[in-house]
């Protein structure tokens, strides 16, 4: 991958992780029916982007859109939301869909969402194009969220994090690690990470799909504060085991983003910064990193690969 959306760390900032200067890139109105646009994710896609994206409309419904990008930055985000083609026997009409992940697995576009099924569960459904999508079988049983797969098999298996939850807005949540041999039974279930103190002191759940390093499988994951005026969101980095991904190598003390700008503190729902995906070049170590702001509009920071590993590991608290 290359030439993904990147600017140079300003001159008078010391942080491994910093925004764009011209956030947010996707506005709350940016299709006629949107009432915000938000935790959404994208991927390289022929010559550009592509990407799936949450569009709450007004009536707050919490719809799936398809979107395109020349840059990465400027999107064209279909008008109308995906309508998935089940493959599901005996399926039920789609009741919303919210928060997804996008990942390329072999030959073709795999999207995960929470998914409303008697309750939030994970669902599933791969593309080649962007425009048809094929829905399978939920991967788990209600109440879970934040299902985020790895981008190739491990050990032969394929593999997902996910945060099992509860009805609403959960007041707890570790990480798991799940695998499948086809993407539709899914077991050896693991422990990977739990909330612990301070901005992460209430619950955790995985953001980006992990990137693959030469330490391990660096992943980018929000987590949770219950402060005095309500839940505060930011997000934080960890190291997994590349062969055994429920191992954490390193995870970091401090946050590397938390809501601190207006677009960021401001919105339907206050003080929350939220990522969903990574864009990463290989050769020059550049990451992007695409966020929701104040579940109302969409922004994009920056880091460094190899200086944000090191800051792991000065930084880390197991």
């Amino acid at each position: 991958m290359k030439n993904i959306p990147w600017e140079p760390r300003p001159v008078d900032c010391e942080d491994v992780v910093w925004r764009y200067s011209k956030n947010p890139i996707i506005h709350r109105n940016e299709i006629k029916r949107s009432n915000s646009i938000f935790n959404s994710a994208v991927v390289p896609f022929k010559d550009g982007y592509a990407g799936v994206f949450r569009c709450d409309d007004k009536r707050r419904e919490m719809l799936l859109h398809a979107g395109f990008s020349v840059d990465g930055v400027k999107w064209n985000i279909n008008p109308e939301p995906i309508e998935f083609q089940s493959e599901v026997e005996d399926s039920e009409p789609f009741e919303y869909g919210y928060d997804p992940r996008v990942c390329f697995i072999e030959d073709r576009y795999y999207v995960t969402w929470c998914n409303g099924y008697h309750g939030p569960t994970i669902g599933i459904a791969y593309t080649f194009d962007f425009e048809t999508f094929h829905q399978m079988e939920n991967i788990f049983l209600p109440y879970n969220r934040n299902g985020v797969l790895f981008p190739r098999k491990i050990n032969g298996k394929y593999a997902i994090l996910s945060r099992p939850s509860d009805t609403g807005h959960t007041a707890f949540g570790d990480i798991f690690y799940s695998e499948s041999p086809d993407l539709i039974h899914w077991g050896r279930h693991r422990h990977v990470m739990a909330p612990r103190g301070w901005w992460q002191s209430t619950k955790i759940g995985a953001g980006p799909v992990p990137i693959e390093t030469k330490e391990g499988w660096l992943l980018f994951y929000h987590g949770v504060l219950t402060s005095c005026n309500g839940y505060v969101y930011s997000f934080g980095a960890a190291m997994l085991d590349l062969n055994e991904p429920w191992k954490v190598k390193y995870r970091t003390e401090p946050y590397l983003l938390s809501p601190q700008t207006l677009y960021e503190c401001v919105g339907d729902v206050p003080n929350v910064v939220f990522p969903c995906a990574a864009l990463h070049e290989e050769e020059s170590g550049r990451i992007a990193i695409y966020y929701g702001c104040a579940d109302t509009v969409t922004g994009v920071c920056f880091t460094m690969r190899d200086e944000l590993i090191d800051f792991m590991k000065k930084n880390s608290k197991l």
